[in-house]
């Protein structure tokens, strides 16, 4: 007897930079600055296995990823790279129906003096 299997799949994207207006202080405002970014999306997989034909609509493009931390970002400035990782959570949750959690985090690197990793990470499920 065969059991059933809830599957579920987690997509990242590690290290991509990109530059986004944010910043409270006057030494961080009217200009971008490098922020790095890494996104997990955990995804409802289909109910069938996924086999050497299944196509790319089975799952989801890993270039969504990309500009959910880019492109979506816009030129609007965010006082706090939490609302750029809201937005990032925001515009995946949108993309498509079957994301279930999307956990992002970011480092800001200007902030960094001895290579350290400044930054936050923030998890939200679908509500």
């Amino acid at each position: 007897m065969r059991r059933a299997m809830a599957d579920s799949l987690t997509l990242e994207l590690a290290d991509f930079e990109h530059d986004v207006h944010t910043g409270i202080y006057s030494e961080e405002t009217g200009r971008p600055q490098p922020l790095r970014f890494t996104v997990q999306v955990r995804f409802r997989c289909p109910p069938e296995r996924f086999v050497p034909e299944t196509p790319l609509s089975a799952s989801k493009n890993y270039m969504d990823l990309k500009f959910a931390c880019s492109d979506a970002l816009g030129d609007t400035h965010y006082q706090l790279i939490e609302a750029v990782a809201d937005h990032v959570c925001e515009t995946l949750f949108l993309q498509d129906e079957r994301v279930e959690a999307v956990t992002v985090k970011i480092v800001k690197l200007a902030l960094s003096e001895a290579d350290e990793k400044i930054g936050i990470t923030l998890h939200r499920d679908r509500r």
